[in-house]
């Protein structure tokens, strides 16, 4: 069977600037990738990520050099000849997305994973002065998980972190520092963080100078984002963390996800199921991993001004596949 792929870039406006402390961005840039057989045909999208070296343009690329020197477009093939990131999500889940046209089966079923139910999903409240995140808090208070996004320096973060609280009271909170403290701005926000409630920490320093977790007492659970992208990473981070941020754009694919997903709770992590800001196609094969994972974060596709018509259902804090068509339902 020939398979054929395309792709192609997106660009879908957000609802509002997103700002984390790395900077600040206005729209969810994407690459798209059609694989088709002749009569059916399947989708994935990726999400390049400038953190991680990656480009829309870098990735089209890498797209179009494995289409036209692959002769096996199997997902095997696609782990063996392309490297973990956006660009290999994105063929890797529209390989996914073709085998259940092809099948009549949808993909958990595939992946012999339970049939996806609701879960409830974090809500972000992006990083901002004191006055406008509360705001934000407010607004969203009745959901039932926010996620703030921190790291614009530990003595506001502390205001930050009070004045959430304050604005949303039943909500439970995490906490993503995208890399954006010191040890010692950890330590001075970490007792407040656990007077406030938060239940996880993600991220607090760099990924090359998280060493120094290693050992560190905190009251709250610290999560790695930005330093596990696979199984490779796992032996190193049992030291300092106790959960583990999975994103199929770091794995490069639900398949590679998977496996660490396995591997991940097997020496004991608990899981987080995040995502990049992005529609409702990068979210479908993400929610297949996410129905026993502590934390999951997938509500890209609520910062987008659009989605897609196959969206997902957000209802109450929880999302959903659509009841029908989509991503991996024939």
């Amino acid at each position: 069977m020939v398979i054929r792929l395309e792709a192609h870039a997106e660009s879908w406006e957000l609802a509002a600037p997103f700002s984390i402390s790395r900077g600040t961005k206005s729209s969810a840039d994407v690459v798209v990738v059609t694989a088709r057989d002749g009569e059916f045909e399947g989708r994935g999208e990726g999400v390049p990520y400038a953190r991680y070296g990656e480009s829309v343009s870098g990735a089209l690329e890498a797209i179009g050099a494995f289409g036209a020197n692959c002769r096996d477009c199997s997902r095997d093939a696609v782990l063996c000849g392309m490297p973990p990131g956006a660009a290999r999500n994105a063929v890797d889940c529209a390989l996914w997305d073709l085998e259940a046209q092809q099948s009549g089966a949808p993909v958990w079923e595939l992946a012999g994973l339970p049939a996806p139910r609701p879960v409830e999903t974090a809500y972000t409240i992006v990083l901002d002065d004191v006055a406008a995140m509360a705001a934000a808090a407010r607004r969203a208070a009745s959901r039932p998980l926010l996620k703030l996004k921190l790291g614009g320096g530990p003595a506001e973060d502390v205001e930050r972190l009070r004045a959430v609280r304050e604005a949303a009271p039943d909500a439970r909170l995490i906490v993503d520092a995208n890399e954006g403290w010191s040890v010692a701005g950890l330590e001075r926000v970490v007792p407040v963080a656990a007077e406030v409630g938060v239940e996880l920490i993600e991220q607090p320093l760099s990924a090359d100078g998280d060493d120094a977790l290693a050992g560190f007492a905190s009251p709250v659970p610290l999560g790695a984002d930005e330093s596990v992208h696979g199984e490779a990473d796992l032996a190193e981070l049992a030291a300092k963390y106790q959960v583990l941020n999975v994103k199929l754009d770091k794995t490069g694919g639900l398949t590679p996800a998977l496996g660490l997903v396995r591997a991940a709770r097997a020496m004991g992590f608990d899981v987080m199921i995040g995502c990049m800001v992005a529609t409702s196609l990068s979210m479908a094969p993400a929610l297949l991993l996410a129905q026993e994972a502590a934390f999951v974060d997938l509500d890209g596709p609520l910062l987008l001004a659009s989605d897609r018509p196959d969206r997902l259902r957000y209802t109450d804090g929880r999302v959903a596949l659509p009841a029908r068509g989509g991503w991996g339902q024939p």
